[in-house]
């Protein structure tokens, strides 16, 4: 075989095989199944010039220094004793393996193996990974997944980076001669660097244009480095965090790189990221059961835990709608803040002398169930369990602590058993519905054995209770990954829920997050993490757009907030059958002051856009918002949601807040929709159904 090809969906990849590691000579839109595949390659030759070598390196799916590779290498390897290695691979042979296509190089001088793994994905995607094995144990700095040019008719990169707080900003760097890294070494997928990264083609936007997009599996710290070398070829690598393989070995393997081509903008991506995480990474308990709307505990008592305030929160609660209430941080050991009692997973008896089973009693009258937090990977100084085992931190015992605790060694059996059992057991003696597993401590060291720790705990946990759903949080949004997805069910995207802040974050990551694992929770008048004073229904109509909750003192409630804040509630729990289930597409606004999307089911019979205003305009009047993604030839309803949150300054005759209107998909994706003028700090909601 010299040269092969897999398709899935919108995109196809072509490989060449010679005489060294196999390359990826296409990346792109589909090819006819009739094309000359010898031809493809033949044309995917360089020709060469002054002041290069007599042979042009080959950009493989491994780039080589061993044959002359003259930009970042694919993979650093040594012998065990720290003497490096340069090996030179050539193919051996392919091999098709549990239906993926597998492409076998190997280094006879090393004892070297080198696998490339490509399986066709559902949603139009590839899954593409790397194994190296070795006849005696190896050392491995780097070893990246199947490395793949970048396209040539990109002018940037886009990637993710934040804070805390402020999470999934996106970042638009151009293609110049050089490298672009980005490295998480925190030991979690991370708030600076999440593994996802985006190749856009010239002119391309959110609802047109050709699109690259890539997606690194893995929770534990990774790398993504876009080169393009002084020859103008380019490439895009993703692994494991440099030196995150801390043991030598005789086996060694990535973590699966998804990879996506749209024909359709930026749209084409998130739709495609959007279901692959619905409806194939995650594992829902119950599938069919329908978005319960969140209470949580946290901004509103913080470590205060008092049985008669918390059963008179989750009356307020169930009475605006709620379904489902999680007793947040506070509940166990000794911890009365965040310093002490972390690994100590035993109800504290001084808060609750009667154990949880009150609350949760209360709870369930109220036709709610009962969620609670946990911090398993963690510990603190201050308690019997780092008392008992100071071994079992991970990292040096001198170590500068943060938020008042160390990370335990999750590579350790003892520590998975250990914490198997304390959690275990209160799942066992208490009914509990739901988990919120923070994470909010950076590992002192870079370590994959962590990351593979956890999801063996993770697994064991969803094995022995399988009814259990968990959240992901790590200091909000510090694991968001598909690797940590297989595990879970929902993600805290931000521990920020300043409306304002949330409705941008929720935008960028609906290019790469459904609505259903997104939770989104109406937070308190005055923002506990920005000071910013919003109106309830904006706060609330945020919370709508993905999984909603409430997360707030209700007792601040006035009567006005309060029908507000349940008529909203009311309004997600009729649509969210469908919401969930359904595509989330961002649409070019004109005004840059406008954060706009629409939500369209499955079966595109009905939709609803979210338009937000966050600043005051250039222009006087709105300019018109075009929508996308519906049928052209469809005739469609339309109606404002809302049309009391018109201020007093929209005094026009704007047909929307008039009544429904009825136009093609056409016209409402060409022409648009005027909506009413709006104050900062307003959302518009319209409504569609195709009749």
């Amino acid at each position: 075989m010299t040269t092969a090809r897999v398709d899935s969906g919108p995109q196809t990849l072509v490989l060449y095989c010679g005489a060294g590691v196999p390359e990826a000579v296409y990346w792109g839109a589909r090819l006819p199944e009739d094309e000359d595949l010898a031809a493809v390659a033949a044309a995917a030759r360089h020709d060469l010039t002054g002041g290069m070598l007599d042979v042009l390196p080959p950009l493989s799916l491994c780039p080589e220094p061993a044959r002359s590779w003259q930009g970042q290498p694919g993979l650093a390897v040594s012998r065990a004793d720290g003497t490096p290695l340069s090996p030179l691979f050539r193919f051996s042979g392919a091999a098709t393996t549990d239906g993926a296509l597998e492409l076998i190089s190997v280094a006879a001088e090393d004892g070297l193996t080198l696998t490339h793994r490509i399986l066709t994905g559902p949603e139009g995607s590839l899954t593409l990974s790397a194994r190296l094995t070795s006849k005696s144990p190896v050392r491995v700095r780097w070893l990246a997944a199947p490395v793949l040019p970048g396209p040539q008719l990109a002018d940037e990169i886009i990637d993710v980076s934040g804070r805390w707080t402020r999470e999934f900003a996106l970042n638009r760097t151009p293609w110049t001669t050089g490298i672009r890294l980005r490295e998480s070494r925190t030991g979690r997928s991370g708030h600076e660097h999440p593994p996802y990264a985006i190749f856009p083609g010239r002119g391309a936007v959110n609802t047109q244009g050709a699109v690259w997009a890539m997606h690194y599996g893995w929770s534990g710290g990774h790398r993504m480095l876009a080169e393009e070398l002084p020859d103008g070829r380019r490439q895009i690598q993703f692994g494991h965090a440099e030196g995150a393989e801390t043991e030598a070995g005789t086996a060694f393997e990535t973590a699966p790189l998804t990879v996506l081509y749209s024909d359709r903008g930026l749209n084409g991506i998130a739709v495609a990221f959007q279901r692959l995480v619905r409806d194939h990474v995650v594992t829902w308990p119950e599938p069919t059961r329908p978005r319960p709307v969140h209470y949580n505990s946290w901004e509103a008592v913080y470590f205060r835990h008092n049985l008669s305030e918390l059963t008179a929160m989750a009356d307020r609660a169930a009475a605006i709608g709620a379904e489902r209430f999680v007793l947040d941080d506070g509940w166990f050991g000794r911890r009365d803040d965040d310093t002490s009692s972390l690994g100590d997973w035993t109800v504290d008896r001084r808060k609750w002398p009667d154990g949880l089973m009150p609350l949760i009693d209360h709870v369930h009258k109220l036709k709610m169930r009962f969620g609670i937090w946990f911090e398993p990977e963690m510990v603190n100084p201050d308690s019997d369990l780092y008392r008992a085992h100071p071994d079992w931190a991970l990292g040096p015992a001198d170590q500068t602590t943060g938020r008042g605790q160390m990370v335990l060694n999750l590579a350790l059996p003892q520590v998975r058993d250990n914490l198997f059992a304390q959690v275990s057991a209160i799942l066992t003696e208490y009914p509990v519905d739901y988990i919120k597993w923070d994470h909010n401590r950076l590992l002192p060291v870079v370590d994959a054995a962590q990351a593979r720790g956890a999801y063996d705990l993770f697994a064991r946990l969803r094995a022995a209770h399988p009814g259990v759903e968990i959240e992901s949080c790590a200091s909000g949004g510090g694991r968001i990954d598909h690797g940590i997805l297989a595990h879970t069910h929902r993600v805290w995207l931000s521990d920020c829920i300043d409306a304002e802040e949330r409705l941008r974050m929720q935008h960028v990551a609906a290019l790469f997050l459904p609505s259903c694992v997104t939770g989104s929770h109406v937070g308190s008048r005055h923002s506990h993490t920005t000071g910013r004073t919003l109106p309830m229904a904006f706060r609330a109509w945020v919370a709508a757009q993905r999984h909603m909750g409430f997360e707030m003192d209700l007792h601040e409630l006035t009567d006005e907030d309060r029908k507000t804040l349940a008529g909203i509630t009311a309004w997600y729990k009729a649509n969210r059958s469908w919401m969930m289930a359904g595509d989330i597409l961002r649409l070019d606004s004109a005004d840059p002051t406008v954060i706009a999307e629409v939500q369209i089911a499955r079966d595109g019979g009905r939709f609803v856009v979210f338009a937000g205003q966050v600043g005051t305009t250039v222009q006087v009047l709105p300019r018109p918002l075009q929508l996308t993604g519906l049928d052209p030839d469809a005739t469609y309803e339309i109606v404002l949601a809302n049309p009391g949150d018109a201020p007093p300054q929209s005094r026009g005759p704007n047909a929307l807040k008039a009544g429904p209107l009825r136009l093609t998909g056409r016209s409402l994706m060409s022409q648009g929709i005027l909506l009413p003028v709006a104050w900062p700090a307003t959302i518009w909601v319209v409504e569609g159904r195709r009749v």
